[in-house]
Formats: C-alpha cells, sequence, structure tokens
C-alpha cells in the first residue's frame, strides 16, 4: 500500500490512550447484527406472505443484503487493477521477485492439498449421518458450471476493462447485464505494471497515480466494511425467510460436519505449517484476527483484501513489495474453504444422497480438483462454481447443487474466514523461508487492530 496509509482507530490523539466503548467496536456490531438478522428473519416468518409476494420486512431484507453485495462487488475492480499495478511496480524493490512468485504458487497448492484431504476425511467419517432428514425438494441444476476450459478461454480479454454485458430475454423483455472477468482484469493489470517496471522513471507518475488511486479506493472500501453488521443481518434474515428453519435443520449435519473440517485446518493443518517454519501459532492467530472476523461477516476475500494486506505487512512483518504481490494473487485464486475443504465434503454429502459410491480414483480427482481447480476457474471463482467443477468431473449430478443453497449463507461465512487466513499465512512463511520476513514485527504486538474510521 502506499504512504499514504490510513491512520488506525486506536492511534491515541493527545498522547494518551482512550478505548473504545465495548458498542463501537465492529466485533460486538457484528455479533449485533447476526442476532437481529435472526429476530428479523423470524419475524418475517411470522408475518407470512403478503398476497401472492413477499411480505414488507422480506422485501427490505432482501433489497438491503442485495445492496450491501453490490456494494463489496463496485470496487472489485478499481481495487485489483490499482492493487496489482502498484504492487508489481513495487517488486523492483525485491531482489528475488521470481522466487518468491514461485514459492507462493507452490505453498497455495501444498496448503489446498492439505486441505482437500482434510475435507475428504472428515466426509468419509461422517457420511452415514450427512444426508440424514434431506429431501429432494430443493434439487435443482445451478445457474454457472464451472468448466476445466475457463482458464484459457477466460485468459485473453476482450477489452482493456475486462469487461462484458449479457443480454436476456425474459417474457419479452430484454434486460443487460454487465459483469466481468477476475483473472482478464488481473493479466491486464499484471502487463500494465509490468510495462510500467520497464518504462522505468518515465512511468513514476503513473505508478504514482496509481498508488494514490488505491488508497482512494480503500478508504470507500472501508467505510462499506463498516456496514458489515447491517449487510450481515439483511443476508441471515433473507435466508432464513427464503429456506425456512426446518430446511436449515435438515442440514445441520452437514454444517457441523464442514465447520470441524474448517476446524482443523485452522487448529492442525496451518499450525503445522507454522511451527514447520518457526513460527508462533497463538501470535499468528493473534495478528490476523482481524481480517479472519472481517471476512466471516462480510463473506468476500476480495472485499476485505485490504485488511488482509494491511495485517500481511503491519502484524506478520511480510515486506510490502512481496504482500502487495501476494495477497491480490491469494485473494483470486487461494481458497482453501471455498475450493478445498467444501466441495471435497459437499461432493461426498450429493454422492452419498443419490447412492454414487465413490472410490480411490474419485477421492483422487477431487484432490485434483482442489489444487488446480482455483486456478481454472480464477475468472468466475467462487464455491458454487468449483463444486460444479467437481461434481462434473465426478461425473455426479448438478442439481444435488440446490440440496446445499439453504445454508450456502451460513458455511459461506465459515468458509471465507478459512480463506483470508490461508492468504495471510503463505505469504508469511514463504517471507520466512527466504529470509525477508520482519520477525521482530510478527512478534511484535499487533500494530493493526481493526478497520480504519
Amino acid at each position: 500500500m502506499s504512504q499514504h496509509t490510513l491512520a488506525r482507530p486506536d492511534a491515541p490523539e493527545s498522547g494518551q490512550h482512550r478505548p473504545q466503548p465495548f458498542y463501537s467496536k465492529l466485533s460486538f456490531q457484528i455479533v449485533a447484527g447476526l442476532v437481529v438478522g435472526l429476530l428479523l428473519g423470524f419475524a418475517a416468518i411470522a408475518i407470512g406472505p403478503a398476497g401472492d409476494g413477499p411480505n414488507w420486512l422480506t422485501t427490505l431484507l432482501t433489497e438491503v443484503g442485495r445492496a450491501y453485495v453490490s456494494l463489496l462487488t463496485v470496487l472489485v475492480i478499481p481495487l485489483v487493477v490499482t492493487a496489482v499495478i502498484s504492487s508489481v511496480a513495487r517488486l523492483r524493490e525485491m531482489t528475488n521477485a521470481a522466487r518468491l512468485a514461485l514459492q507462493t504458487l507452490l505453498w497455495f497448492a501444498i496448503t489446498a492439498l492439505a486441505s482437500v484431504i482434510v475435507g475428504i476425511v472428515v466426509g468419509v467419517v461422517s457420511r452415514p449421518w450427512l444426508t440424514a432428514g434431506v429431501t429432494a425438494d430443493a434439487a435443482q441444476d445451478p445457474s454457472k458450471v464451472g468448466q476445466w476450459t475457463a482458464f484459457l478461454t477466460g485468459l485473453v480479454p476482450s477489452n482493456i476493462f475486462g469487461l462484458s454485458v449479457k443480454v436476456a430475454e425474459t417474457d419479452g423483455a430484454i434486460s443487460a447485464s454487465p459483469s466481468f472477468s477476475i483473472l482478464q482484469i488481473l493479466l491486464i493489470s499484471i502487463a500494465l505494471g509490468v510495462a510500467a517496471l520497464k518504462v522505468g522513471p518515465k512511468a513514476d507518475q503513473f505508478v504514482s497515480f496509481a498508488e494514490s488511486a488505491l488508497a482512494v479506493v480503500q478508504k470507500v472500501l472501508w467505510w462499506i466494511i463498516r456496514l458489515a453488521p447491517i449487510g450481515t443481518a439483511a443476508l441471515i434474515g433473507k435466508s432464513l425467510v427464503a429456506y425456512g428453519w426446518s430446511s436449515l435443520a435438515s442440514l445441520g449435519v452437514f454444517v457441523l460436519a464442514l465447520y470441524v473440517g474448517l476446524a482443523v485446518v485452522w487448529l492442525v493443518v496451518y499450525p503445522v505449517v507454522l511451527r514447520a517454519h518457526g513460527l508462533g501459532v497463538a501470535q499468528f492467530y493473534r495478528n490476523v484476527w482481524p481480517v479472519i472476523s472481517l471476512g466471516f461477516v462480510t463473506r468476500s476475500s476480495m472485499g476485505v483484501m485490504p485488511v488482509t494486506q494491511e495485517v500481511t505487512e503491519k502484524n506478520l512483518g511480510v515486506p510490502r513489495g512481496y504482500a502487495s504481490f501476494a495477497v491480490p494473487l491469494g485473494a483470486t485464486t487461494k481458497m482453501d474453504g471455498c475450493a478445498a475443504v467444501f466441495p471435497a465434503l459437499a461432493a461426498i454429502f450429493i454422492a452419498q444422497f443419490y447412492g454414487v459410491p465413490l472410490h480411490v480414483t474419485d477421492y483422487l480427482l477431487i484432490a485434483f480438483v482442489a489444487v488446480i481447480g482455483s486456478a481454472a476457474t480464477a475468472g468466475t471463482t467462487g464455491a458454487t462454481v468449483m463444486l460444479t467443477l467437481t461434481l462434473s468431473t465426478l461425473g455426479l449430478p448438478l442439481a444435488g447443487v440446490g440440496l446445499l443453497l439453504a445454508v450456502e449463507p451460513i458455511v459461506d461465512m465459515g468458509r471465507t474466514a478459512l480463506n483470508v487466513t490461508g492468504q495471510a499465512l503463505v505469504p508469511a512463511i514463504v517471507a520466512k523461508r527466504e529470509g525477508v520476513l520482519d520477525e521482530s514485527v510478527y512478534d511484535a504486538k499487533p500494530s493493526f487492530t481493526g478497520v480504519p474510521a
């Protein structure tokens, strides 16, 4: 990030630290938002439908939730473009940039493999109870299906912005909706950053502009993140209304099994990796807690990417030139929750529901998809896309995706929290392996403790 780093909310103004009231802390507001969302959801169910449509409370929850997701999404393009351009340009500060990049990709794959193995083991152990109480009523084909060719077809941009427009006709009415490919935007941004690096001093103003624009975009994103309690309340309430408590309860075993798998990665896999590199486990989690908690409620690795970079640089001691390259790359392709643990467990769930036996070769395919698939689907990355890619590779019914939609918001919280943890972990261990990690920063009290005001 640029030298215009935003001031922390805990920075004293007159030489004396003033503790924040508990109700002004984002962590308290997040918990309150979750509780309020559940209460509003139950209230909307109690009110009942208004004629043939939803009642006013359901409509309000739906629109507020949709607005919050849109706010997080709208800044993705300027965030990725400015972050990647400035980060690639800063690689000139690193003497072993190519080696760092290769090490990053290698450890992305290693930790993804370990995570998918955890997902498979949890799925196999819990398989007899996974589908208890689940009926086929919710089975439906997904709107998007992951494909191995997505990497090749989505690699070359059709325009400088990586944008496209989808035109659809419904009941005689034609509608157009814009969309974008993160993979294409990433490629364009890397090309611009490398070009600025090659041009040299003549591109200094261009790089400075990218860094200034990044600071502005991050400031706006901080404001949006502060709305997380409101957005979370709306999304949880709407999900409860849409699927009903009975649907959520019928998938309770699956949700529990998934969170057990996520917890094993958090408490076993990542600590083993940290210990193997001589890094403190408890200290690591203290350092990255701000982004874990935000990832949990925002459910957007890309939306909290600036926070991931803050904790990676300021709390973990990763050099800025490397962190600003590894974190945006990780936010696009490094997803141990969405692309490893979840699709492995979900594939076993769907196979169990439809009575399809899985063999050793199927489990090997699940592991292969988890390690390679997140890169192959980077242009349309997401848990649903990764799951459909896994199911299609195994030959399982895609309609099984619909069985899990009722708990999507609930499981997505844990998945995203694990995603962002891994996105901070890999830069830390690679920096340690290459001897560029500032361990005095890593071992010190975290300097970044929350979202700037």
